[in-house]
């Protein structure tokens, strides 16, 4: 069932996303050859926990760290730990905070040194195909409208858009009704957008195929052909213009 938020807890929602965004940034701004993902895992929990919110990924159906760091051919879901981030490497960061009962959530993909031109125009086009997909996100549209706007943009660039994984509502829990494709998906139903839904719209754009597989630890995300893959995005108020990023792009960790 979807939820629309009053406007005390979007005022909730609008702290833990302001909290979020933060973490989103100061993991970018860490990533650079010779880092771990550890580091930049520990460096975002302690601010997240520093804002006084929890880091909602934190042993979320038993995963073990409190940020997603996924690099070059891993989609989501990457582990922390002693991997060494290298020079050409992208690194996908997703991030979540939990405050006052309320959930944030946000993703980007982040350049380690110099990069590829194709690694730098996969990040473009999938950080631009979320706000193509996102002005459809608005009273007096459905649901397909904004998925197939992310899937035209993507598809006619020569990418392709991930289709076993997908975005979602989010509130009090931090997967809620409705599920947000990124492609149309018939299955998804055609819900209206109202004003008060918050959804997590979050395209998954690989370099080549769709294709994906998960790897034995259970989690990290991979593409099936070893190409590279992107990630962005944000957790989104439908109002009665514009939507409302409540996970601020421009933001930067105090």
């Amino acid at each position: 069932m979807i939820t629309l938020k009053s406007s005390h807890e979007l005022d909730l929602m609008r702290q833990a996303g302001k909290i979020t965004a933060a973490a989103r940034a100061l993991a970018g701004a860490m990533v650079a050859p010779g880092v771990t993902t550890r580091e930049i895992d520990r460096a975002v929990a302690r601010y997240i926990r520093s804002r006084g919110a929890s880091p909602s990924f934190l042993h979320y159906n038993g995963y073990p760290a409190s940020v997603c760091i996924s690099v070059n051919d891993e989609v989501i879901h990457g582990i922390p730990g002693n991997r060494v981030l290298r020079e050409g490497d992208i690194v996908s960061v997703d991030v979540g905070a939990f405050k006052d009962g309320f959930h944030g959530d946000c993703a980007g993909t982040f350049p380690c040194g110099e990069v590829s031109e194709e690694a730098r125009r996969l990040m473009e086009v999938t950080r631009q195909s979320f706000f193509e997909g996102i002005r459809y996100a608005r009273e007096g549209y459905r649901l397909p409208d904004l998925s197939g706007a992310v899937q035209r943009f993507v598809e006619e660039r020569g990418f392709s858009v991930v289709r076993e994984f997908v975005g979602h509502g989010i509130g009090r829990k931090m997967h809620e009704d409705p599920e947000v494709p990124n492609y149309v998906e018939p299955k998804a139903g055609r819900p209206r957008f109202l004003r008060g839904m918050t959804i997590a719209v979050e395209p998954m754009v690989n370099a080549g195929g769709a294709g994906v597989y998960t790897m034995p630890d259970g989690w990290t995300v991979r593409t099936a052909d070893g190409r590279l893959s992107a990630h962005y995005e944000n957790t989104i108020l439908i109002t009665d213009g514009e939507p409302e990023l409540l996970t601020d792009p421009d933001a930067k960790a105090e």
